[in-house]
């Protein structure tokens, strides 16, 4: 195109528009540099030949666009730089996100700062969340139907035929009644106990759960974190499982019923539904079975103690309950404790007066009724179906509370016939040997126990566990522990030192014909030699129940004589940590063995059950095959089988050849002529077994068994108070009461009748096993011993560091009455000299036991001279308490449960 035909250039609007916005900027920044719009109108009248600036109308254009872009936010260009607003790498910000979060406008630590409206409004938005889902799940969750609440059932136990054994729980003990029908007392003490701010909160106190942790991190008193609204609401739901979805719904429900229901009608609901123990479900119910009166009736002290069973009548019920730390003493320990909290907690909150509180306290703790719930498991079917709970408690995660609801039907092992023939044993010789009339002193408190096994299962098929429930006798004898096992532990100790052999055999096994020193008061020393110290730095010195001087004896014949000093070397030469493992191996709970370890250990100072005494010398009948004893083969729930049930799978012990021997030595015990449980020979039958008494007579065992069945029979005496453990000394009007007296003719009538039409049959034959290992001192080859015959008259492997010691010649010690206190236990049982081991029952001839323990058999403290392998004195052994099967040594393990 030529050149005469261009138009002349024109101003341009958009560059006078950027320059008047860079001319607008504020004066505290600086204006962005602009085209110099001069140029363009000079040009305006130039010659038509010069081009026109670059940038005209373009650069007008974009400068327009940033401009209508940034013009709401900020004026003109900020420089860059540390706040200048831009964003990343001096871009410019992200203003414009929703959530300005890493915040743009900020650098380093602080971009991660939330500003303050994030932080509101991320509160309010939360906020906002959570009322709308309380909104929705408020208006979804139902009022619960009062009537339907806690409709429990009963439990039905069986034989082990399918025949009915015992119903117990359900609501066949419940009564609902209005408010006006509950005393006011008892709302009084109800509130003050479990939820004094009842009255005024919502349904739910955040502050009272609050309270309830920081109560519990410090261990205190607490009246619990749940309202009373909560557990009302909980007690609508049979299954009491743990879950968060459970939890969620009972804090919804608990705000809706705390919203729309009445107080009264919260508290009469929660009252009628709760459970009190004895089968009592709500107030009337609970009031007739401990005071025989109806709610309206109950006066404050009464109602401080039916509130104090909410926190768990298992634990707080004075008949006691079910586990390890459940015995009536300590429930009723409990029990006062609560009552007395609950009265002042009265005071604090303003619900009873100082002197209302000090009247009640004075008058004491409230006289409680009889329990009709044990009138109705009367005999040995209390007993029955206390073992049968536990059980199932231990093999499933079912808590007494939840059991107590009922709808299971509980398949036991016990045996109806059994069962009878076991009461009978018992009620036949307490008739025949005692008489509490003539010889009140001596024949009252005098305790039986017994438990029979299945050999080749581990079933319970029997029990006596004592007078019976509706003779107010609550503790399950078969169960309980804190009783010296005396001489029937000797076995354990001969069985580890034929499977792990002693430091003579050079790490073999040894025979049951090896010999070991039968004399009293030896020296007891360590594998190098040096003896076991003793009081006074003197060493310890074992004693037997007579000072006959045995010599030399086969452990085969100390055994059948029950000797005391051949076992208490024995053990010590074996390592009593080898016969912890073997006597564990057969089904002893370690818990209830004795801790100490010394010479005392080996003669019986543990203090197991008699069901894990039965259950564990069976596992020599099934020739060292052990099977945990159990009380329960089948569990049903609403018709559906219950898991956890499965019978026992047998376990090897020991060797065959070990517990073939073991019985075959426990065999002479009955059939030997100097054996100590001869008056087991009118069984007529193969059988083995081994007596057992303790110090002073407190206790008396028999523990034997036959190809078919196990059984252990216990005997001993306590205090009805202190419950300690009395001597039996003129009980039956004899002078001393040993394990082949009254317990071998209670296990001999029983057994008679229990295998009544079942064939005899042999024990397998016991195989020469080991090798002959005498300890140090034993005569070759021909032992020829003397009354003057001691183990220090011929010196040891190992010279001893003290000086070699003469036939023994202890000094005397002084009567308990001259110099002992009476409740110097130590001073008491410390024998005839004060180095030695006090009488354990020792020797005896005509069917009487010789074989109790030594000093620490006694539940008092056995032997102050006990030495100990490490080379300190201990006593020998614990204080042992029989208890509701909740000390050690107990069916389950942790205690009696």
């Amino acid at each position: 195109m030529s050149e005469h035909r261009r138009k002349p250039s024109q101003p341009q609007d958009g560059g006078r528009a950027a320059a008047r916005r860079a001319a607008q900027q504020p004066s505290g920044r600086r204006a962005a540099p602009t085209r110099d719009t001069r140029s363009t109108t000079e040009m305006s009248s130039g010659s038509y030949g010069e081009e026109r600036p670059p940038g005209g109308r373009a650069e007008a254009r974009r400068a327009a666009q940033r401009g209508a872009s940034s013009g709401s936010r900020r004026r003109g260009a900020e420089p860059a730089g540390r706040g200048s607003g831009r964003g990343r790498r001096g871009g410019p910000p992200d203003n414009d996100r929703f959530i300005n979060y890493p915040r743009s406008d900020r650098y380093g630590w602080r971009r991660f700062v939330p500003s303050w409206k994030l932080v509101g409004g991320t509160c309010l938005g939360f906020f906002a969340i959570m009322v709308a889902g309380a909104g929705v799940a408020f208006a979804w969750v139902d009022t619960p139907n009062p009537q339907k609440m806690a409709q429990a059932q009963n439990n039905v136990f069986y034989w082990d035929d399918g025949t009915q054994l015992a119903a117990t729980g359900g609501q066949r003990n419940r009564q609902n009644v209005t408010i006006d029908k509950i005393s006011e007392s008892m709302q009084d003490a109800v509130i003050a106990a479990e939820n004094a701010s009842f009255d005024t909160d919502w349904g739910v106190d955040p502050m009272g759960i609050a309270r309830a942790v920081v109560n519990m991190a410090k261990g205190g008193e607490t009246q619990g974190g749940s309202t009373i609204t909560q557990q009302y609401v909980k007690n609508t739901y049979l299954k009491q499982d743990q879950t968060m979805k459970r939890k969620f719904t009972e804090l919804f429900i608990s705000i809706k019923v705390g919203a729309t229901v009445d107080k009264d009608k919260i508290l009469e609901g929660y009252l009628n539904t709760a459970y009190f123990g004895r089968g009592a479900y709500g107030i009337q119910a609970a009031s007739q079975a401990y005071f025989g009166v109806d709610s309206d009736e109950l006066n404050e002290s009464q109602s401080a103690f039916l509130a104090a069973l909410l926190k768990g009548p298992n634990l707080f019920n004075p008949d006691g309950g079910i586990g390890d730390n459940a015995s009536p003493e300590q429930n009723t320990e409990r029990a006062k404790d609560r009552w007395s909290w609950i009265l002042d907690r009265e005071v604090e909150v303003g619900r009873m007066t100082p002197a209302e509180r000090d009247k009640w306290k004075k008058s004491g703790f409230p006289r409680l009724e009889d329990s009709d719930q044990a009138t109705g498991l009367g005999g040995q079917k209390g007993y029955l179906v206390e073992t049968a709970k536990k059980y199932v408690m231990k093999q499933t995660e079912i808590t007494p509370e939840k059991l107590e609801l009922g709808g299971y039907r509980i398949y036991t092992t016990f045996d109806k016939d059994k069962v009878k023939a076991m009461e009978k044993a018992v009620n036949k010789t307490r008739k025949e040997f005692l008489d509490t009339k003539a010889r009140p002193e001596k024949d009252k408190f005098v305790q039986f126990g017994s438990a029979s096994v299945d050999v080749k299962s581990g079933a319970i098929v029997a029990l006596y566990g004592g007078e019976g429930w509706d003779k107010k006798h609550f503790t399950n004898n078969a169960d309980t522990s804190g009783v010296p096992v005396g001489s029937t532990w000797k076995p354990y100790v001969l069985a580890a030192a034929m499977e792990h052999g002693t430091h003579n055999s050079g790490g073999e096994g040894i025979s049951p014909l090896s010999k070991y020193n039968g004399n009293d008061m030896i020296e007891i020393k360590y594998p190098s030699g040096n003896p076991l110290p003793g009081k006074n730095g003197q060493p310890f010195r074992q004693k037997n129940e007579s000072d006959k001087a045995y010599g030399y004896v086969t452990l085969k014949e100390a055994m059948e004589k029950s000797i005391n000093t051949p076992f208490a070397q024995l053990g010590i030469d074996v390592g009593l940590n080898n016969v912890r493992k073997v006597a564990e191996n057969t089904g002893i709970l370690k818990d209830s063995m004795d801790p100490n370890n010394n010479a005392s250990f080996s003669l019986g100072t543990s203090t197991p059950s008699a069901i894990r005494m039965a259950d564990s010398y069976a596992t020599f009948a099934a020739s060292g095959k052990h099977h945990e004893p159990y009380s329960v083969e089948k569990v049903l729930y609403d018709g559906e089988p219950v898991d956890g049930f499965e019978p026992p799978v047998g376990k090897r012990a020991m060797d065959p050849d070990v517990a073939n021997n073991v019985t075959d030595v426990l065999e002479n015990v009955i059939q030997g002529d100097e054996g100590t449980g001869t008056k087991a020979q009118k069984l007529g039958r193969p059988a083995a077994g081994k007596t057992g008494t303790t110090d002073k007579n407190k206790s008396a065992w028999f523990v034997g068994y036959t190809p078919q069945l196990s059984t252990a029979v216990t005997l001993f005496r306590t205090d009805p108070e202190s419950r300690k453990l009395l001597s039996m000394n003129g009980t039956g009007g004899v002078p001393s009461i040993h394990g082949g007296d009254i317990p071998t003719e209670v296990w001999t009538n029983y057994m008679r009748d229990a295998l009544k039409g079942v064939e005899a049959k042999d024990f397998p034959e016991a195989l020469p096993i080991g090798k002959k290992a005498d300890s140090i001192g034993a005569p070759s080859p021909t032992p020829s011993p003397t009354p003057s015959q001691t183990p220090s008259q011929t010196p040891s492997a190992t010279p001893s560091t003290e000086a070699p010691s003469q036939t023994p010649s202890p000094s005397v010690s002084p009567s308990e009455t001259e110099t002992c206190n009476p409740l110097d236990w130590a001073c008491e049982d410390s024998g005839g000299n004060d180095n030695a081991g006090t009488d354990a029952g020792g020797t005896d001839t005509g069917g009487m036991d010789a074989g109790g323990t030594d000093t620490g058999g006694t539940t008092d403290g056995g032997t102050s001279d006990g030495g100990t392998t490490d080379g300190t004195t201990t006593d020998g052994s614990t204080e042992g308490k029989p208890g509701n099967g909740n000390s050690n040594g107990g069916l389950f393990g942790g205690g009696g449960g």
